[in-house]
C-alpha cells in the first residue's frame, strides 16, 4: 500500500499484523528504548524496525539500530532518511538515499471517524469545509481520519529538513480524488509558516498521495532534492 504511494528510487517494506514471530530482533540498544513499555508498545516498536532493517538490505545497507533523536525522530544510518508508520494491525517503513530525495513521510490509519472533538483541534476553516464536500460526494472514505493522516505525512517530511515543530494550523492540506479511483488520488500541503530551503529553493509546500483500502486510510510525502 505505502508503495504505490511513493517514486521508485524509495524501498518499503509492510506487515499486516503485529505477531513478533519471524521479525528480525532488536538490537539491545532498541531494547533500552522499551524496557518499561506495555506489550503493545513493545509489539510495534519491535515490527516497525524489522520492516526498517529489511528496508536497509533492500538498499545494500547493513541492517542496524533505529534509535530516536529529538522529538522521538527516527535517526537513519548516514546517507539515508525514511519514515515508519505502525497502527493497529499495520506496520511499514520507507527508506531512500539522501541523493534521490531531500525527505518523505508516511503515515497509516484506521479508516474509521476521529474521537469526537479532534478534528477541530487539527483542521483549518478552510480545510474542514473541503472535508464536507468530500464527503457528500464519496461518504465511504473517513477524510477526517485522512486528513489527519495526512498531517502526520507532511510533519514527518518537515522535520528531518528543520528540527523545528510543525503545527497542525500550520500546513493548509488540499485533498484531491483520482477520478480513475476514488479510493486514491493526491495531497497538496500549502506551507503556512517558512518552509525548508532544499537545493538553494525555499519550498512553499509539499506535495504527496493517499489510498484508502483494506480497512486503513494510508498516506506518503515526498520531498525532492531539486
Amino acid at each position: 500500500m505505502i508503495e504505490e504511494l511513493l517514486p521508485d528510487p524509495v524501498v518499503t517494506v509492510e506487515v499486516f499484523g503485529h505477531d513478533e514471530a519471524g521479525h528480525l530482533p532488536l538490537y539491545p540498544e532498541e531494547e533500552e528504548l522499551v524496557a518499561r513499555a506495555v506489550a503493545k508498545r513493545r509489539r510495534e516498536f519491535t515490527v516497525v524496525r524489522s520492516c526498517a532493517r529489511r528496508a536497509m538490505e533492500k538498499l545494500g545497507v547493513p541492517a542496524q539500530p533505529v534509535l530516536t533523536g529529538e522529538r522521538g525522530a527516527p535517526r537513519w544510518p548516514d546517507g539515508l532518511t525514511g519514515s515508519m508508520t505502525h497502527c493497529d494491525g499495520y506496520c511499514a517503513a520507507a527508506l531512500v538515499r539522501l541523493t534521490d530525495l531531500a525527505s518523505l513521510g508516511i503515515d497509516a490509519e484506521p479508516d474509521g471517524p476521529l474521537p469526537d472533538g479532534v478534528l477541530k483541534t487539527i483542521a483549518l476553516p478552510a480545510e474542514t469545509a473541503r472535508l464536507r464536500r468530500l464527503d457528500e460526494a464519496r461518504p465511504d472514505v473517513h477524510w477526517d481520519r485522512l486528513l489527519f493522516s495526512a498531517k502526520e505525512s507532511v510533519y514527518k517530511a518537515w522535520f528531518p529538513l528543520t528540527g523545528k515543530w510543525l503545527d497542525f494550523a500550520e500546513a493548509d492540506i488540499e485533498i484531491s480524488v483520482d477520478p480513475a479511483d476514488p479510493r486514491r488520488g493526491t495531497l497538496h500541503a500549502a506551507l503556512l509558516v517558512p518552509g525548508p530551503t532544499v537545493a538553494g529553493r525555499r519550498l512553499s509546500h509539499f506535495d504527496g498521495r493517499w489510498t484508502a483500502r483494506e480497512g486503513l486510510v494510508t498516506t506518503a510525502v515526498a520531498v525532492p532534492r531539486g
